[in-house]
């Protein structure tokens, strides 16, 4: 039997990998079908070497490469070029949001075949029915891949979401040791991750998931999710879980359940949620959020302002992120709030409003934390558009007045690609508003230190929060030298960037 190589090249350092949720869905699809193998370069430190060697030892029908935008591209090029080199006859296929949202980009690499778009399990397997022959009557008919017809991209019709339940559990011994993938955090001594629901039914300008979701939202029952937590539990020894679902509450009714199957595990865990949703449960909701054992949400604040929240097209307002921090607050939940500085609308203006409302909510939940990003747009699907391209997102540059967007894979690994595509930087920005805003996150994350930080000192927490109290208080913000001095000896977590 051929056989099907799966690979997640390198995305983050050893001590924040996570489960390669992605590729243990596609390798579910394929148990029983084809055999298959999953490499992961946030594990395997010479990925290429492994692969090739893989790839020597069995003929192999394709390797799937998973993409996420920013620095994981440059170590995708660099194994699928590789392999390219190596077998050169070997089908090359991306997915991932990388190459959902810039499928043309991807194709005109010459190590690149195919690209999935969206959710891959059943497109997978239909290419792999297909490749024997290869030929475009029977490629035309793989829902949600975009390939080459000689010099020509052709993109498929979309193919409809399907839901988590319609899938087999994740295959977890595929992974060999799932130890290392179980990480210490603030939640737990072994923490691991899971996602029950797919998309998300809103449409946030600046959100990859509307992009590639198009406002569609699936989630699993709650018998689903009870059976995954107790096997990660049971069988692995997880005792803290942070959901990767695109937005766990999806509404009151249907979160209900699933809390109470939390309730009943009585595990920590983590979340992607919307204010607007939260603020408004029900009081026995909030007491069910308590008993589950919610020890922090990652909630989408993103702005000050009302008018900017409705350009976003976030469908949130501010009041409902200060009522939401009362509710955590009393519910014993740290919210992680995110924001959207400078838009491409008065950056600056916007900038200074949202750390106003940053300090009021500092007032109102001292605990809560606070990620700060730069605006970015993805793109949208235009509904005026062709029906083959209405199931593709569109952009063709970077904001309404930035730069074109990149053609060609290389383009995409420049610094300032990666800096637009991961919330770092944006192009209509003045260096003064990058250094009021890298300023304001110093002052703040010294003021108070982060919930996630488990490894620093109490004593050295202190010290930070007393030198950094004064130029709070006063907003004194600018070249904060004595703070950054300070943090070269004490090393501060840096949830933005490490994530749990």
């Amino acid at each position: 039997m051929q056989k099907v190589l799966l690979i997640n090249p390198r995305a983050c350092s050893r001590k924040s990998m996570r489960l390669p949720l992605s590729l243990l869905a596609l390798g579910a699809a394929l148990e029983g079908r084809y055999a298959y193998q999953i490499l992961d370069g946030n594990v395997d430190s010479d990925l290429e070497r492994t692969a090739l060697d893989a790839l020597a030892r069995q003929e192999t029908a394709l390797v799937g490469i998973t993409v996420m935008p920013g620095p994981q591209v440059a170590p995708a090029i660099q194994i699928a070029s590789a392999i390219r080199t190596a077998y050169p006859a070997v089908p090359i296929v991306w997915g991932g949001y990388f190459p959902t949202l810039y499928p043309e980009a991807a194709l005109n690499a010459p190590y690149v075949d195919f690209v999935v778009r969206g959710q891959g399990e059943e497109t997978l397997c239909e290419l792999l029915e297909r490749l024997p022959a290869r030929d475009a009557g029977t490629l035309k008919a793989i829902r949600g891949l975009t390939w080459k017809d000689g010099d020509r991209i052709i993109h498929n019709p979309e193919r409809p979401l399907r839901s988590p339940n319609d899938f087999p559990p994740y295959p977890y011994e595929r992974l060999g040791d799932v130890t290392p993938y179980l990480r210490p955090s603030f939640l737990g001594s072994r923490t691991a991750v899971h996602q029950a629901a797919v998309g998300c039914r809103y449409h946030c300008r600046f959100c990859g998931v509307a992009s590639m979701f198009d406002g569609h939202t699936l989630l699993s029952t709650p018998a689903r999710l009870e059976a995954a937590i107790m096997t990660l539990r049971d069988g692995y020894g997880a005792n803290a879980v942070q959901f990767y679902d695109h937005n766990f509450f999806d509404r009151e009714a249907t979160s209900v359940p699933l809390l109470e199957v939390l309730a009943r595990i009585q595990m920590p865990w983590w979340c992607y949620a919307r204010a607007d949703t939260m603020a408004k449960f029900s009081a026995s909701t909030w007491d069910l959020i308590r008993r589950s054992w919610l020890r922090m949400a990652y909630i989408g604040a993103e702005s000050a302002s009302d008018a900017a929240l409705a350009r976003m097209k976030k469908g949130t307002k501010v009041e409902h992120t200060f009522e939401v921090a009362h509710r955590c607050r009393e519910a014993g939940v740290v919210p992680e709030f995110s924001f959207i500085l400078g838009g491409p609308e008065d950056p600056e203006g916007e900038i200074e409003k949202t750390f106003a409302l940053i300090k009021r909510l500092k007032r109102i939940h001292p605990e809560c934390e606070v990620i700060l990003y730069f605006y970015s747009p993805t793109p949208q699907r235009d509904p005026q558009a062709g029906v083959e391209r209405r199931d593709l997102p569109l952009l063709q540059s970077y904001g309404p007045s930035g730069p074109d967007l990149p053609t060609t894979l290389e383009e995409w690994t420049q610094p300032q690609w990666i800096a637009y595509v991961c919330h770092q930087d944006a192009p209509w920005l003045s260096p003064r508003m990058r250094g009021r805003v890298r300023d304001f996150a110093r002052v703040l994350a010294c003021r108070f230190p982060t919930t996630q930080d488990v490894r620093t000192p109490g004593w050295a927490k202190a010290v930070l929060r007393e030198m950094a109290r004064w130029r709070y208080a006063c907003g004194r913000y600018e070249n904060p030298w004595e703070l950054n001095l300070l943090r070269r000896c004490i090393p501060l977590r840096e949830p933005q960037k490490e994530s749990l």
